[in-house]
């Protein structure tokens, strides 16, 4: 039995013997199985990632071989493959905005996943392990030294270098999105987010006045915000602004590059967001000048999200302006620079000095219009306002029960009602209030006040637009038999078709008479066939042909006011009398001087620079056409309600600024406060706003102290606001 057992023993040793023997042997071969599967799935990969990067070679040799193909069949209606796929790559670069962000990103996660394969076909590492090397090897080139074998060591380098070419192509993309980020800010192509600001759209000779206009209206309030949108180059737009010789006084000046025509455009410079919107002509053609206006000003009532201030368009044809009405309807306000200028340059003619008082009113730097309420004149007679301000001078009502209409120079009796604005000329918004009524004594007029006309003799240097406006106009301003002379180089029948085209009726002149003269008024010999000591006044107009050149058109006004003056002064007696100004009477142009006291040349200058030199010299009165227009548009950017008393005041009929004679209100020597000679000339139904002394050379304007006396001169001068005559 126990034997037995003992072989019983022995055989089951022998069998768990054999099993271990076979159980080796099972998981040797299954290692060497693994081993052989491992093997051939490095290899696969390897072939796998070779074959990728062959497929674009093959893909490209393939479309070059059918394009050849084709194109030697002739088929020339047909584009050839390659650049059909050309093409199709090239749009998808051009329309999509991050497409090269996705190529350089898809190219990225190819490099590493075929080189991952690669790198998982000659080393031993798993897959996923391969693909960080991968990684490693594209993000840092030099990740790759420590690779023992050829195999491993190829396909390191291969990555590494496709890594430095991704690299090299992400720089250059980083590159030119920064490039073309300050590209876009260096031409103003960047958003303007700003609100309340004052946009200018356009540029021209007005600019310059027109920005010292808006710093010197926003110093009280610490500075503005002034956006210029022009269809010029940033860079150059800010250089020249810089250039400007005044201070900005806080003002900002923003400039972007653009065209008023397109809402993408307008959108960039916030105009929704404007408080007011001045569309500047353009320099050049009238016509073409009104119609860019007129599509600007049609672009900007497309704005979608509307407009939130108004807008001032300057046009350069009175005829233009109801058309610009119509399409901007309440919110367009027309300035009419040309027409304006040349109506004014008559007045100044009939009334000496009378440029300097408006460059007062319309400049922010003096006194100027202001329109507010004031509850505690309710009840009051307009007579009585007018001695209620001491520090402004109150000249009209906006009558709240006509729907806000301004009326100037309203009758004494007229009462003010709830609702009703009053209407002063004062230095600021904030430095007048009402005050208890001071005791006035209310004289009587020293003489008759109707002055009788007598014939003028004037002349005319020079060629306008709107010469046959100034003609109209200047026909119901003079007396009978009075007579004009035109002296340019236009040919007579030239003019008068130009005036007929113009709307003129030569035939329905009733107190001029027209002269023509033709000649080039830089030419002395031309200029001395003309009888110029015996006219009244001469007015030298910036002429139609070099108005677009303000220093050109300058340079000739200044050339024909000197020979003018010169001829004058060796036609006129000389007359021995004290030295006036700075200059001696024997010099030239103290000869000059004693020409200008026989006659008035009224010279229409263009660049602001040009007036220090006829200030200087004081051989003639001027008129600063842009700069006026500027201040122009600028009060009316600022207080759109102003431009309807500015209207009136250049229209041919209703109210206008007048300079009166002392002699019309007062005695020689006696003594008044302004107060009393304000209410003498209410009796004359004017509203006086200030005076001139005799021997000063500026005129005061809201003069302070107004109920001190003082003696006053019969050669004193008023200015009023009195009905055109």
């Amino acid at each position: 039995m126990l034997c037995f057992q003992e072989h019983i023993s022995k055989l089951e040793f022998t069998l768990r013997a054999y099993n271990l023997s076979d159980s080796m042997e099972l998981i040797s071969s299954f290692g060497q199985q693994s081993d052989l599967h491992s093997k051939i799935l490095k290899r696969l990969a390897l072939m796998v990632s070779l074959t990728l990067l062959s497929m674009p070679v093959l893909a490209f040799k393939y479309i070059d071989y059918v394009s050849r193909s084709r194109s030697s069949e002739n088929i020339s209606e047909e584009v050839s493959l390659n650049k059909q796929l050309a093409y199709r790559v090239d749009l998808f670069l051009s329309v999509h905005p991050y497409s090269k962000p996705l190529a350089l990103l898809v190219a990225t996660l190819l490099l590493i996943f075929l080189g991952g394969l690669a790198l998982f076909g000659v080393k031993d590492d798993s897959l996923a392990e391969c693909l960080w090397l991968s990684w490693t090897y594209v993000a840092d080139s030099g990740n790759h030294t420590d690779s023992e074998k050829i195999g491993e060591r190829l396909v390191s380098v291969s990555i590494s270098f496709g890594g430095m070419l991704i690299f090299a192509m992400m720089l250059g993309l980083v590159s030119d999105a920064i490039s073309e980020k300050f590209d876009s800010l260096r031409k103003g192509r960047s958003k303007v987010v700003e609100q309340n600001h004052t946009l200018i759209l356009g540029w021209s000779d007005k600019l310059g006045s027109l920005l010292n206009q808006l710093a010197i209206a926003n110093e009280s309030l610490g500075g503005g915000i002034v956006v210029v949108m022009a269809e010029r180059d940033k860079e150059e737009m800010e250089l020249d602004i810089a250039k400007m010789e005044f201070n900005f006084k806080g003002t900002s000046v923003i400039c972007r590059s653009g065209s008023p025509l397109i809402l993408a455009d307008l959108k960039k410079v916030s105009v929704s967001k404007a408080r007011a919107i001045i569309v500047l002509a353009e320099d050049g053609n009238a016509d073409q000048s009104d119609a860019r206006a007129l599509r600007t000003v049609l672009s900007l009532t497309g704005v979608k999200e509307g407009l939130r201030g108004h807008i001032v368009v300057e046009l350069s044809d009175l005829d233009n302006e109801v058309l610009v009405k119509l399409v901007g309807g309440d919110l367009v306000e027309t300035v009419v620079a040309h027409d304006v200028i040349g109506r004014l340059m008559i007045q100044c003619a009939r009334q000496p000095g009378l440029a300097q008082i408006w460059e007062d009113i319309l400049g922010f730097e003096n006194c100027e219009f202001y329109i507010k309420r004031w509850s505690q004149l309710d009840g009051m007679h307009f007579e009585d306002v007018l001695i209620s301000y001491p520090d402004a001078i109150p000249c009209g009502i906006k009558v709240a029960s006509l729907g806000g209409k301004i009326i100037l120079n309203p009758d004494d009796s007229y009462v003010l009602q709830e609702g009703d604005e009053v209407l002063v000329i004062a230095e600021d918004d904030d430095t007048y209030a009402p005050a208890p009524l001071p005791t006035v004594w209310r004289g009587s007029l020293p003489k008759d006040f109707i002055v009788p006309k007598s014939a003028e003799r004037i002349l005319f240097c020079g060629w306008r637009r709107d010469m046959e406006d100034m003609i109209m106009v200047l026909d119901a301003f003079l007396a009978p038999s009075s007579e004009l002379w035109m002296f340019n180089e236009v040919a007579e029948k030239e003019r008068e078709k130009k005036l007929i085209d113009g709307g003129l009726d030569i035939s329905r002149l009733v107190n001029i008479t027209l002269v023509n003269r033709e000649g080039n008024a830089v030419i002395r010999r031309h200029l001395e066939s003309l009888p110029l000591q015996s006219f009244d006044s001469i007015l030298i107009l910036a002429d139609e042909s070099v108005e677009d050149s303000a220093i050109q058109a300058d340079s000739r006004s200044l050339a024909t006011l000197l020979l003018i003056r010169d001829i004058q002064a060796k036609r006129l007696p000389m007359v021995t009398h004290v030295q006036r100004g700075s200059f001696s009477q024997g010099s030239w142009i103290g000869e000059m001087q004693q020409a200008s006291d026989k006659s008035v040349i009224i010279s229409e200058i263009l660049d602001p620079r040009t007036k220090n030199l006829l200030s200087m010299s004081k051989i003639s009165d001027y008129v600063l056409s842009n700069e006026l227009v500027s201040m122009a548009l600028a009060m009316v950017a600022e207080d759109r309600q102003i431009n309807d008393v500015l209207e009136e005041l250049f229209a041919e009929e209703g109210n206008e600024l007048q300079i009166r004679q002392a002699d019309l209100y007062l005695r020689e020597g006696e003594e008044l406060s302004f107060y009393e000679v304000l209410l003498r000339a209410r009796q004359r139904r004017e509203v006086m706003i200030g005076y001139r002394l005799a021997n000063a050379e500026r005129a005061v304007i809201n003069p302070p102290s107004k109920s001190e006396r003082r003696r006053w001169s019969v050669k004193d001068v008023f200015v009023v606001i009195a009905e055109k005559e």
